[in-house]
């Protein structure tokens, strides 16, 4: 498909405002799942670390399923997507409410409503980044936080369904809901060019027409199929006949059906199919390799290298508290008389905050982009050590908003990817980032579950996490280093696909 240049601005803002409105249906219920995690946790039974695999399947199996949901968007295109996506969403949260137990949980909750909401994420990051370059960092900015404002809204939203309705009248209420993406996928309309040259074949296309026997009017399909199969017929009867009756029956059926020429074209058909399939099969392989070959290409920048584990080890700790921070006063013993707001929407309203704030520092020239998330991986790792000192609500409420405005930084780190790789890369290396921010996601909530379920308090679980993202960090801004720029100048030129982040410049 050929993209004009992008408008920022026209319909782009109506992408905005259905990417908005789409995040916001499908990730209120799977951020603001810590207010159903108790309540799974009373129903079922489970031990911390089980349960909270729910949760954190929701967020991360989209993430995980990055790679195939960028091929899903490259092939279909966002708005077919967008609405198969709402549909999955919205059953799979119907499902939950008739679960009988945490394992078909994992699979309505975790694996259904995840994926499909990875589904979403991908295509409005995509459809956005298409209509947008220098608003872009505003664009996005604006999309992602209303998956923060969904978090804000459903966390007070469920609790209240489930004083009401109880727990499976809450989930098949914020089903329904969620069918509304429906209606926001059919408005994303894709940025095509209608007076732009035909686009270029594709691979199956440029096969040379000689290996293309199907577009002849002198036989279709069925009727090829029915010769192949008469042929395997006549062979077979005549192999298991004596010969004296093999050439009776063969000379009677050349007679009656067939003549030479048909005889030859039959012949020549089979060869041709025959080459066809060969040749496909030989193209279809190319194109899995130049796939890995791009992708091996990718790994050598070493911003983007330093950018997977960074994002890796941050989701593993950063993640953590949006799922168990309400089970984290609980254990703290802290008054329920105490609370104002719940802790989870404070952190939903400080990310919609954070993501728009950086989202609109990123397209000042004078801000780095890379180094802002830097910035921002390092304060939240010393946030993440705070934790286990707050033992009251105010304390918990000002690290909850504190962490909340930090993870924001997800409406810049698609802006990073695109500086660090390019446009024509985003789709391939957003897919590869995300599926390591997935893995971070599924084994983020598990391993301090689990931590609480070996020592019985989260101190020790919130060092772990606080560490692994001063880690990442850390890491990423050794990669930055101007130093390695002035090295890379000195080497020999890069190859043709090879991108580099130069942190030099303005991003």
């Amino acid at each position: 498909m050929v993209f004009r240049k992008s408008p920022d601005g026209g319909w782009g803002w109506v992408i905005v405002v259905v990417s908005f409105f789409t995040q916001f249906l499908c990730y209120g219920s799977p951020l603001a799942v810590g207010v159903l995690y108790l309540e799974w946790l009373d129903a079922f039974g489970e031990g911390k670390g089980k349960t909270a695999w729910v949760g954190s399947l929701a967020n991360g199996i989209g993430l995980l399923a990055s790679p195939v949901c960028s091929i899903c968007v490259s092939s279909f295109g966002a708005r077919p997507v967008a609405i198969f996506s709402g549909f999955m969403v919205a059953g799979g949260l119907m499902m939950s409410s008739f679960a009988p137990n945490i394992y078909f949980l994992y699979i309505s909750y975790g694996i259904v409503v995840g994926l499909g909401c990875g589904l979403l994420y991908t295509a409005t990051v995509t459809i956005t980044c298409h209509y947008f370059d220098k608003r872009r960092g505003l664009a996005l900015g604006l999309i992602s936080t209303g998956s923060s404002v969904g978090l804000f809204i459903y966390a007070a939203l469920q609790r209240e369904l489930i004083d009401l309705y109880g727990l499976d009248g809450c989930l098949l209420i914020v089903g329904a809901l969620s069918l509304n993406i429906l209606a926001c996928g059919s408005l994303m309309r894709p940025l095509e060019s209608s007076d732009s040259p035909p686009p270029e074949k594709t691979c199956v296309d440029k096969v040379p027409d000689q290996y293309f026997v199907y577009h002849e009017k002198e036989k279709t399909v069925e009727e090829n199929i029915s010769i192949l199969e008469k042929g395997y017929i006549h062979e077979k009867c005549a192999n298991n006949m004596p010969d004296y009756k093999q050439d009776s029956i063969l000379n009677k059926n050349v007679l009656s059906s067939i003549n030479v020429n048909e005889k030859d074209t039959y012949k020549k058909k089979v060869v041709e199919q025959t080459n066809f399939c060969k040749q496909l099969a030989k193209r279809k392989w190319q194109l899995y390799l130049n796939y890995w070959e791009e992708t091996a290409v990718l790994f050598k920048n070493k911003v983007f290298s330093a950018l997977f584990v960074a994002i890796l080890l941050f989701d593993i700790g950063g993640f953590p508290p949006s799922l168990l921070m309400e089970d984290v006063a609980r254990s703290a013993n802290i008054n329920e008389d105490d609370y104002h707001m719940p802790l989870i929407s404070i952190i939903g309203i400080m990310t919609a905050v954070g993501k728009l704030t950086l989202g609109i520092l990123a397209d000042f020239k004078w801000v780095n982009t890379l180094y802002l998330y830097v910035i921002t991986l390092l304060m939240t790792g010393v946030a993440l050590f705070a934790i286990p000192f707050a033992k009251s609500y105010l304390t918990l409420a000002m690290l909850s908003g504190i962490l909340g405005f930090l993870t924001g930084n997800w409406s810049i780190f698609p802006y990073v990817t695109t500086k660090t790789v390019g446009i024509e890369k985003l789709t391939h290396a957003y897919g590869i980032l995300m599926f390591f921010a997935g893995l971070g996601n599924s084994l983020g909530p598990p391993i301090v579950g689990w931590f609480y379920d070996w020592t019985q308090e989260y101190d020790t679980a919130f060092y772990f996490s606080g560490f692994c993202v001063l880690l990442g960090g850390f890491l990423l801004l050794l990669a930055a280093l101007p130093c390695w720029n002035a090295c890379t100048n000195q080497s020999s030129k890069l190859p043709p696909n090879t991108y580099s982040y130069k942190v030099a410049s303005s991003a």
